[in-house]
């Protein structure tokens, strides 16, 4: 299993509470929907970042595919001009 964890910083002047609503009603259902996506949950930080993602997958495979899924990407057309930074950690249990 693959735990794949992002925190974000989004961009000056956008309202985080509506930014974060967007991007889990688009990412979170996805669950299902793409092969070894087992979980997924997206929160409002506070103390430095604006939001987190957290999710889980059955393979470094399986991440490399969500990466690059069609319905991933069009996921992200919703809320990534949203996004000034992005950092990634990724492991394996």
């Amino acid at each position: 299993m693959v735990k794949h964890i992002v925190v974000y910083k989004l961009k000056e002047g956008v309202n985080k509470e509506e930014a974060v609503k967007i991007i889990a009603s688009v990412l979170e259902p996805l669950v299902g929907q793409i092969p070894g996506l087992l979980h997924m949950e997206i929160r409002q930080c506070f103390g430095g970042s604006d939001y987190a993602l957290y999710s889980k997958f059955e393979s470094r495979q399986a991440l490399e595919n969500y990466a690059v899924h069609p319905l991933h990407l069009e996921a992200k057309t919703h809320f990534h001009h949203f996004i000034e930074k992005r950092t990634a950690a990724d492991y394996e249990l």
